[in-house]
C-alpha cells in the first residue's frame, strides 16, 4: 500500500487565499492523502470556506488564536500520515509536488527528508520567480546547515516532505518563537534525518506575505527576543554536528547577517550576539546600511534608516502586488 501523506495547513484570517490553497492540496496526484486545516481563531469566514471543501476529504478544526506553531502542532496531533507536508494557507503546491517527491524515494518510510524548488508570486502563480540557491541539491544535514548559515539562505516551509518518524524524533514546533519558527523547526528535523534529497521537478508557489501572516506581529521586543533565541538554537544545532573552523565561521557569519534585527532598538540583544560571536572566535561589526540608506542614517539616525529600509521595499512590493492583482482579475474576467 502506498504511504499516506498528511497535508497540514494552519490558517488565520485566510479567507482571501485559503480556497486556492485547498484546491492545490486536493489536486495532488498522490492518491493516498489526508488534508487537515487548523483554524487558529480566525475572525473572518475562513472556517466556512474550508467547510465547503469537506466533500473533498478536507477536515477542519478550530482553536483559540495561539499562533502558527501551536496551530501546526495541533494539525500534527490530528494526523496519521507516514509523511508530512506542511502548507501555509496562502501558498500553493504544483499538482505533482508530493508525487514527484515520493517517487524520488529509494526507500519509502526511511529517514530521507525531501525538498523541492520554490518560487515567489503575488497573485498569479504563473508569474512565479524561481531562483536556485546552494541548497537546491542533495546534501547531508551538516552541509545543508553550513550552507544555510554561511549564505543566509533557506528553503520555504512547503518545500519539505518529512517522514513521520523523523518529525516525531525532532519534536513539536516551538511556540515560544514568534518568528523564524520554521527555520528552527526544520533545523531539528534535519538533525534527525539521514540525508536531504532535492527534487527539482517538485514545485512550490510561495505567496509574498502580508500583515495577516500567522507569524507577523510587528517589530516588537518579544519578537526580537524570540529571534535571538532562535539564533542561539541554530548555532547549538550546527555545533552539535561539527566544531570545525568552518562551522564556527558560519555561526559568526550568521550572527552578523541577523544583527540588524536588534540594531539600534535593542543594543542589549546585539551585545549578547556579539558575546556569542566572541566565544566562537569571531567579532561582529555594527550593521551597515546600503548606499540607498547610509545618507539617511547619517542625517536622521540608524533607527530612521532601518525603518526606511524595511518600509520602502514593502511599499514597492505592495505596488507590484496591486498591479499583479489587477492583471489577475482581468485574466479571470476574460476566461
Amino acid at each position: 500500500m502506498e504511504p499516506l501523506v498528511s497535508i497540514l495547513i494552519p490558517a488565520f484570517n485566510a479567507r482571501a487565499t485559503i480556497a486556492e490553497t485547498l484546491a492545490s492540496a486536493i489536486q495532488q496526484t498522490w492518491r493516498r492523502k489526508e488534508i487537515i486545516v487548523v483554524d487558529d481563531g480566525s475572525r473572518d469566514d475562513t472556517r466556512t470556506i474550508v467547510e465547503a471543501f469537506a466533500g473533498d476529504g478536507v477536515r477542519v478544526v478550530t482553536q483559540d488564536n495561539q499562533g502558527a506553531a501551536a496551530a501546526r502542532n495541533k494539525a500534527l496531533s490530528l494526523s496519521s500520515g507516514d509523511y508530512l507536508q506542511w502548507l501555509d494557507a496562502d501558498d500553493l503546491l504544483a499538482p505533482d509536488k508530493v508525487a514527484a517527491q515520493m517517487q524520488a524515494l529509494e526507500c519509502p518510510n526511511g529517514r530521507t527528508v525531501l525538498s523541492a524548488s520554490w518560487g515567489y508570486f503575488f497573485h498569479r502563480p504563473s508569474r512565479a520567480s524561481f531562483t536556485p540557491t546552494r541548497l537546491w541539491c542533495d546534501l547531508s544535514p551538516l552541509e545543508w546547515l553550513l550552507r544555510k548559515m554561511e549564505h543566509n539562505i533557506y528553503m520555504q516551509t512547503a518545500t519539505w516532505l518529512v517522514p513521520r518518524a523523523v518529525a516525531e524524533s525532532a519534536g513539536p514546533w516551538d511556540t515560544r518563537l514568534l518568528g523564524d519558527d520554521d527555520g528552527e523547526y526544520f533545523c531539528r528535523v534535519l538533525l534527525q534525518c539521514d540525508r536531504i534529497r532535492f527534487v527539482p521537478e517538485a514545485k512550490v508557489f510561495y505567496r509574498m506575505p502580508g500583515s495577516n501572516s500567522l507569524s507577523y506581529i510587528g517589530h516588537s521586543d518579544r519578537k526580537m527576543e524570540a529571534q535571538l533565541r532562535s539564533m542561539r538554537l541554530h548555532i547549538a544545532y550546527l555545533r552539535s554536528l561539527d566544531e570545525s573552523d568552518r562551522a564556527r565561521k558560519a555561526c559568526v557569519t550568521y550572527l552578523q547577517d541577523w544583527l540588524i534585527n536588534f540594531y539600534p532598538e535593542r543594543l542589549d540583544l546585539g551585545e549578547e550576539a556579539a558575546e556569542l560571536a566572541r566565544a566562537l572566535g569571531g567579532e561582529l561589526n555594527l550593521p551597515r546600511f546600503s548606499w540607498k540608506y547610509s545618507g539617511l542614517a547619517a542625517t536622521f539616525g540608524a533607527a530612521a534608516a532601518k525603518r526606511a529600509q524595511i518600509l520602502l521595499p514593502r511599499y514597492r512590493w505592495s505596488m507590484i502586488a496591486l498591479w499583479d492583482k489587477m492583471m489577475y482579475r482581468l485574466q479571470a474576467e476574460s476566461l
